[in-house]
């Protein structure tokens, strides 16, 4: 049998799940967080009856998630207010839930997951060419930075990154894992790039961590993620890209977690294959 302080501790939540479960309530909520108003300017803002817009606005109040002043106009609660802050989560994983059946948060830390709903304004973009030509298009349209937490850069990108750096003086950070597979002529590539040269004035700046399962491709507009397989390898077939400013923050702040985290590069652990 469970325990019934358990179940008992979640009768709350149970009553706020209910009452979101309905999309005219949830449509209420998110016209009151953009402005406060009538019952009368609800029902002809989101094309309902005046019934239906008396019956969830008295649900809402019921359940705490709004109130009415003396004048008849309606706002949202505190408790209202933070719970509509919470739903871009449910939003993010319910769109993309046959996506994260088959992946998983790999080393993403509680603190960022929390935060998961700021992924929620995203493209998902599938196909090696079409993400090929994302991860171009931040290269090319960066004017300040490239920041990059990847399990490995293919090959056909290097220039376009190098390129950016010394034609724009873009500053090109990026993180590798340890037991990162270099592809041949990459070292000879970078030579003839002038990489060690950007290396040393500081244009470049390169770490290590012990591994890379997230990754992280953004400049200082646009933003990709990949999350890992069931296996806990980086999906590079398939992302989420997005130009949105929440989206691309969540992106800076992981970057500069791993970042801070990370250790001096290594090359001695690159492996030419």
């Amino acid at each position: 049998m469970p325990d019934e302080d358990a179940v008992s501790a979640y009768a709350n939540t149970e009553k706020t799940f209910f009452e979101l479960a309905s999309e005219q309530r949830l449509s209420i909520l998110f016209r009151l967080n953009e402005k406060k108003a009538k019952i009368s300017q609800l029902a002809k803002d989101l094309s309902i009856t005046m019934q239906e817009a008396h019956r969830n606005v008295n649900r809402l109040q019921d359940a705490g998630l709004i109130e009415k002043n003396p004048e008849g106009i309606f706002s949202l609660t505190t408790f209202g207010n933070t719970i509509i802050k919470q739903i871009p989560t449910f939003n993010y994983l319910s769109m993309h839930k046959e996506y994260f059946s088959e992946h998983v948060l790999g080393e993403l830390p509680f603190k960022f997951i929390m935060r998961l709903g700021a992924l929620d304004r995203c493209e998902y973009v599938k196909g090696v060419v079409a993400i090929l030509e994302r991860w171009k298009d931040i290269y090319r349209e960066a004017h300040e930075y490239i920041y990059e937490i990847v399990p490995q850069v293919p090959i056909d990108l290097i220039e376009p990154a190098l390129e950016r750096v010394k034609e724009k003086g873009v500053k090109y950070s990026y993180v590798l894992p340890r037991n990162v597979i270099i592809p041949k002529g990459r070292k000879d590539l970078l030579k003839k790039l002038g990489h060690n040269e950007l290396l040393n004035k500081g244009a470049i700046e390169r770490r290590m961590v012990d591994t890379v399962q997230v990754a992280i491709i953004m400049n200082e507009k646009q933003a990709i993620v990949m999350f890992p397989t069931q296996k806990g390898e980086t999906d590079m077939n398939m992302i989420f890209f997005s130009t949105d400013r929440l989206f691309h923050e969540w992106c800076l702040d992981y970057f500069r977690y791993r970042w801070y985290g990370s250790e001096i590069f290594d090359e001695t652990h690159l492996k030419e294959i």
